[in-house]
């Protein structure tokens, strides 16, 4: 025995007027008058609505968007140290892996070492944004710091990788956003 629901058993022009009903309903003139009163004098004479907060802008919003490039840097650092963590315990890696991978892990830590001392040399604090010569050299500071680190990582990193199992590599091979985390990821197995 089947079951039709309740709805589909009412003629569409039914639950038509019913719709339409309860919309005339709420634009009644009851409806109307719990609004609020329609006296031009007394809309007139009420207290205009404050005015908005001033936007955040000019000297309050310098002061609050100081930038702190050396706890940015250690962040990335830490991200770093966790997604490795985070990568030990996923790939599930068996015994004869382990010299592999603790032969990457101390050359990473060796790395994050030397950039944990690159980041506590730049600034706590900055309210001023650098000009363009100074943006410009910061940049390049990073770029030559993070290729020191690549060069340094990059013998341990394939020989580790050399030892993975094929469905360790899918795991390793997946896209990676900033800082380590994962990229976006839109369906289809993970």
């Amino acid at each position: 025995m089947s079951f039709r629901p309740l709805m589909f058993a009412v003629p569409a022009t039914a639950v038509f007027s019913l719709v339409a009903a309860a919309g005339l309903a709420w634009m009644s003139p009851a409806a109307a008058l719990d609004s609020g009163s329609d006296d031009p004098l007394e809309m007139a004479q009420a207290t205009p609505p404050a005015a908005p907060p001033p936007a955040a802008g000019g000297q309050e919003r310098r002061e609050r968007a100081a930038f702190n490039p050396k706890a940015f840097c250690l962040d990335r650092v830490a991200h770093r140290a966790g997604a490795r963590a985070y990568l030990k315990v996923r790939l599930e890696l068996k015994p004869e892996q382990m010299t592999a991978w603790n032969a990457f892990a101390k050359a990473a830590d060796d790395a994050d070492v030397k950039e944990t001392t690159r980041c506590n040399a730049l600034p706590a604090d900055m309210k001023e944004r650098p000009n363009f010569v100074d943006r410009l050299g910061r940049e390049e500071d990073a770029m030559k710091a993070r290729i020191e680190r690549i060069e340094a990582v990059k013998p341990t990193l394939l020989a580790f990788y050399n030892t993975l199992s094929p469905e360790q590599k899918v795991v390793l091979d997946r896209p990676r956003g900033m800082m380590g985390r994962e990229g976006h990821h839109h369906g289809g197995p993970r």
